[in-house]
């Protein structure tokens, strides 16, 4: 005997295959749209089908931009000072950083960071390409702005040590207390970082 007829079934059990989403969100996932219009359920659709032949990687970047474009309008663009480059993780990192709406630079998306444990190895990432994009655009500094994590600081000394002796300023994102953290509550870790990057009032 069926409880659920097998296209409920069939997207609950799709839902499950996102990361974060357990077999409870998944079901409220499918009943929502079971609820909702038949529009709403075409529109997920009509996105889900479109999306990988809609998306490519920027050539020079890694950033995602649309399938008929070869490079990203972050990188093209004439305002954005191609000399100085932020290195994130993933494409959202970037996003991120956007958002701030002060950094005028560009980005190298790495397509992940080093991991062992999870079979991730440096020559998995885009770090190669990196190298020769400092070499080829000039680059006088690199942003780390990897994770705080075990894998983003040692995907950030292993760039450290491809770029050599090149003649570039290597920087990392400040790290430290967030705005309305007490201290009693931050971890050892932040708490260090904060004390290392003090500033003079």
């Amino acid at each position: 005997m069926q409880i659920l007829p097998p296209a409920l079934r069939d997207l609950i059990d799709a839902f499950g295959l996102l990361p974060g989403v357990g077999p409870r969100t998944a079901e409220r996932y499918a009943y929502y749209l079971v609820r909702r219009e038949a529009g709403a359920a075409n529109q997920l659709a009509d996105g889900l089908q479109s999306l990988h032949a809609g998306i490519g990687y920027c050539s020079k970047t890694f950033a995602l931009i649309p399938a008929d474009q070869e490079l990203s309008d972050l990188y093209t663009d004439p305002r954005r000072d191609k000399k100085i480059v932020a290195v994130v993780a993933e494409p959202f990192d970037l996003v991120a950083l956007e958002k701030t709406n002060l950094f005028h630079g560009t980005y190298h998306v790495l397509g992940g960071l080093v991991s062992p444990i999870d079979g991730i190895s440096p020559e998995q990432l885009h770090i190669k390409e990196l190298v020769a994009r400092i070499d080829a655009d000039d680059v006088e500094e690199i942003i780390l702005a990897t994770n705080a994590s075990v894998e983003g600081e040692s995907t950030a000394l292993y760039i450290q040590q491809e770029l050599g002796d090149r003649d570039v300023k290597i920087t990392r994102l400040a790290r430290g207390l967030s705005v309305g953290v007490d201290l009693e509550y931050a971890d050892q870790i932040t708490l260090g970082r904060a004390l290392e990057g003090r500033q003079t009032l």
